[in-house]
């Protein structure tokens, strides 16, 4: 699998693995390889929670049949909303065919980045950027979960991501008060940052790209030698603020994974 995929997909995994018993069964938690692919569900979250309820990979290992498509698609009966994403690489063609007859459209797709072991200059903010463990975990996860729009039911999950041997938490302080945070994975050499997200009452201080700048530092120390993220793609009208910020700490485009959702039409 693609390095920028399997990273990515790992990731998930593990946040996954983070859930207890008790959180898995109030939010519907399961994540099943079907086709090569990892389908992620959390079928309690809102339909707005597309960054966990997805499937990655589906493809990129083995060819994917139009039945390996119609069980992951079914894998999300009862969510309203969910992305099937398909990497360049994956015979886009003939999954793009299989899930529009399935009645899924193509939705905005999102741009994965790249860099590497060049040093990243320092950003400027008056937030006091820390890596943090469990006891301020639970606000890192408020400002997380209110930023990807999980719900305040995710916030327990995302919690326990700092208990995680691969993934760190950094939290920017202003003072004593959490303002904005962001999370990295690490595994065998390669980075994945991700959960970046700024609380309204302190945006336009530079949260994000001095959290970004933290992680990018911290996988460097850590002998890391590719650093992977991700956001929307760039759209007409959009201001793009993360993606400029990720620009600005030394990533480069690589290529745009397809994202396929259900029509917004049939969402109650």
């Amino acid at each position: 699998m693609h390095p920028a995929e399997e990273i990515e997909r790992l990731a998930l995994e593990e946040l996954h693995n983070c859930a207890t018993s008790d959180v898995r069964s109030r939010l519907g938690i399961t994540g099943v390889e079907i086709g090569g692919g990892f389908v992620s569900v959390a079928s309690a979250l809102p339909a707005s929670a597309i960054v966990i309820n997805r499937t990655i990979g589906l493809g990129l290992q083995a060819p994917a049949t139009a039945q390996t498509i119609e069980r992951v698609v079914k894998a999300y009966d009862g969510v309203s909303r969910f992305f099937v994403q398909v990497h360049p690489d994956a015979q886009p063609a003939t999954i793009n065919q299989s899930l529009q007859e399935l009645g899924l459209e193509k939705a905005r797709g999102w741009q994965k980045f790249e860099r590497g072991r060049d040093a990243v200059a320092v950003q400027k903010t008056d937030l006091d950027v820390k890596l943090i463990d469990v006891e301020q975990a639970e606000a890192s996860a408020k400002i997380v979960c209110d930023g990807f729009d999980l719900g305040s039911a995710a916030e327990p999950w995302l919690a326990r991501l700092p208990r995680s041997d691969k993934w760190r938490v950094f939290v920017a302080f202003d003072g004593g008060h959490p303002a904005g945070t962001g999370a990295v994975f690490i595994d065998g050499g390669v980075a994945w940052a991700d959960f970046g997200a700024t609380a309204p009452d302190f945006r336009r201080r530079g949260a994000q790209s001095a959290l970004l700048t933290h992680r990018i530092q911290f996988a460097l120390d850590h002998g890391c030698s590719r650093i992977f993220t991700c956001t929307g793609e760039d759209v007409p009208g959009d201001p793009q603020h993360s993606y400029s910020n990720i620009l600005r700490c030394g990533f480069k485009e690589t290529y745009v994974r397809a994202n396929y959702a259900p029509p917004r039409s049939q969402r109650p």
